[in-house]
């Protein structure tokens, strides 16, 4: 994955802390969504393109899209921040042979069919197996809201 910086797991996509501290914490110059719904829908793509940052580019694009474009390097010399809704993207990902960094979940709301783990992170039972393919996989998965909170890793929380 080269050029990016940070994997996050929101549910919430683009929004203040990701805009605020992460994006600035890390220094990123890009933010990218994997959602096809999201892709699909111009109102709400631009509604997530006025949340990010001034200065920092989005790529709001469908898991196709985005596996091909990271995959060419088409980010190489940048400093990308990935966010997606669900960790059963990430398992896609990895299974289409990207090689993950290690990921944080900051926010997976309380749902119908989930279980509650942390205050922030609910999962139904085919997140919670997509987390633990990707800590069998050996990626270092965390459960962590904002910067300054300690980056737990999730199994602490099972």
């Amino acid at each position: 994955m080269k050029g990016f910086v940070h994997i996050r797991i929101d549910d919430r996509l683009i929004h203040g802390q990701v805009a605020t501290r992460w994006s600035t914490g890390l220094k990123v110059n890009r933010i990218m969504v994997i959602d096809d719904a999201v892709a699909g829908n111009d109102a709400e793509k631009s509604i997530l393109r006025m949340a990010a940052p001034a200065g920092v580019n989005t790529s709001i694009l469908a898991f196709d899209k985005a596996v091909a474009n990271i995959q060419n390097g088409n980010y190489e010399g940048q400093r990308v921040m990935l966010i997606v809704k669900s960790p059963v993207t990430l398992v896609k990902m990895m299974e289409a042979g990207v090689q993950l960094l290690p990921v944080n979940i900051g926010n997976m709301s309380n749902r119908p069919g989930t279980t509650q783990y942390k205050k922030s992170v609910s999962m139904t039972p085919e997140e919670k197996e997509a987390v633990d393919i990707l800590l069998k996989a050996g990626i270092k998965v965390t459960a962590q809201m904002v910067p300054d909170d300690p980056d737990t890793g999730i199994e602490k929380f099972f």
